[in-house]
Formats: C-alpha cells, sequence, structure tokens
C-alpha cells in the first residue's frame, strides 16, 4: 500500500508505503529515560481498564514501534504511549504495528519530556525524520500530546489542514477527544511512590475515573461510612430503651 505525500506540486514527494516490520530490522533500544515514564503510561492504561473502556480490537501500548516505509526506507518511532481504536487482527504480542496494513491509524500519541530528549518537537525531514514530522506527515495521528511530567504542562496539538494546531483547554483544564469520548487532564498527587503531575481521564460528565488503589479506597470509605451509621442507629435506639438485638 503506496501513497504520495507533498506539500506543493513542486516540492519533493515523499513516497509513503505501509509494510511489514522486516524480519531483520532493529528496533531503537534506548534506555527509558527515567522511572517515571513507565508509571505514567501504566498509570493511563490502568484506570481506562478498571472503567470497562479497553476492549479487543483497541490497541494500547508504550515504547513500541509504529512503522512506515518512507521512500524506500523504514522508519519506526516509539511513543510513550498510543492508542489505535481497532486493529484488523487480535494478536497476544506485537513487535510492532503499521497503519494501515494493521489496522487504524493511531487516535493520539503521547510523548512524555525528560531533560535529555528534545525529539517530540522535531520537524526533521531527513531520514531517519523527526518524531514530530513522522506524526504529523507521514502517520497523520489526529492528536499528539507532549506533557511534562515535571512542571505539569499539557500540550494538546491537533491535526487541522495537515498541520498541529495546539489546542486551550476548556474551563476544568481538560481536552474532549472525541474519538475515545473521554477528557484528558492533568492531576497532582502521589501514585506508586511518586509524587507529581499526572495525566487522568474523565469521562463525559466530569467523573474522574478511578486508579485500583482509589477504588479500593474509596470502597473503604464507603464501608466506614457504613459502620459509623449502624453505630448512631444502636446508639439512638438504646437511648430509647430499645434492644436492638431484639428488632424484628
Amino acid at each position: 500500500m503506496t501513497t504520495q505525500l507533498g506539500e506543493t506540486k513542486s516540492s519533493t514527494e515523499l513516497v509513503i508505503s505501509w509494510e511489514a516490520l522486516p524480519a531483520d530490522f532493529q528496533l531503537e533500544d534506548e534506555p527509558v529515560e527515567n522511572t517515571g515514564q513507565p508509571l505514567l503510561a501504566g498509570a493511563l492504561r490502568e484506570s481506562l481498564e478498571i472503567s470497562g473502556f479497553i476492549q479487543p480490537q483497541m490497541l494500547i501500548a508504550s515504547n513500541f514501534g509504529l512503522c512506515a516505509t518512507i521512500n524506500g526506507q523504514f522508519v519506526a518511532k516509539a511513543p510513550n504511549w498510543v492508542y489505535v481504536p481497532s486493529v484488523n487482527q487480535v494478536l497476544g504480542e506485537r513487535k510492532s504495528y503499521t497503519p494501515n496494513l494493521d489496522g487504524d491509524i493511531p487516535a493520539i500519541v503521547m510523548e512524555f519530556l525528560s531533560d535529555a530528549e528534545g525529539g517530540e518537537y522535531s520537524f526533521k525531514r531527513t531520514y531517519p525524520p523527526g518524531k514530530w514530522f513522522f506524526y504529523e506527515q507521514i502517520l497523520q495521528v489526529p492528536i499528539y500530546v507532549i506533557f511534562d511530567p515535571n512542571g505539569g504542562l499539557l500540550e494538546f496539538y491537533q491535526l487541522e489542514n495537515s498541520r498541529y494546531e495546539l489546542k486551550q483547554p476548556d474551563e476544568n483544564g481538560r481536552h474532549w477527544i472525541d474519538a475515545m469520548g473521554l477528557f484528558l487532564g492533568t492531576w497532582q498527587g502521589t501514585k506508586e511512590a511518586r509524587t507529581g503531575y499526572w495525566l487522568r481521564w474523565w469521562d463525559e460528565a466530569g467523573n474522574l475515573l478511578l486508579w485500583a488503589v482509589e477504588q479500593i479506597e474509596q470502597e473503604r470509605q464507603r464501608t466506614e461510612q457504613e459502620r459509623q451509621q449502624k453505630e448512631r442507629l444502636i446508639t439512638y435506639l438504646q437511648s430509647q430503651g430499645i434492644d436492638p438485638n431484639n428488632l424484628q
């Protein structure tokens, strides 16, 4: 499957084909920039899974190779987090994903900034192209998120007229993602011994999608409230000379 992409008729056209990962291709094996990045990616998936959002045909992955062949040269980029609404074949394990060949174009890709990295903003066209150019011009991913875990800055870019445009959040500081039916925003707090800024999901009604530890705490508080209500009722009945144990 091949397409051509060019800014103008006079510019050099890019010939893009969607081919499977070559058997001898070595994906970049870069070390994780910091221990926080896997936690951020895992937290995003966890609340989606608990809420029942994730379906078998979806692909949600982190540091996972997205592939395309550009002018005969194979390119793979691994975003920190990616969501694909539907794949052609549900597999237990994947080494890579080629849009159009393997299923839908990703609906959203995310990159988490680190002190040593700047490629999230790279529009470099020469081989291998930069991440921004690859997501915007090659894959044409509708939404590109760049998140700074240290400062909490969330940059939300939406593809309009083949260019990413920075979008402002709503009055609650969140961005609506139509393809997911969810809001994305930032949250500050502690999870897994990491205290700082996190990316979180909210449903259409504005309810935060909880993590497992939050659901457990919520249930503990509900049980404690029920216990206290029962004790107050028993105390009241006893004050009225009524034995609670004799109630039918």
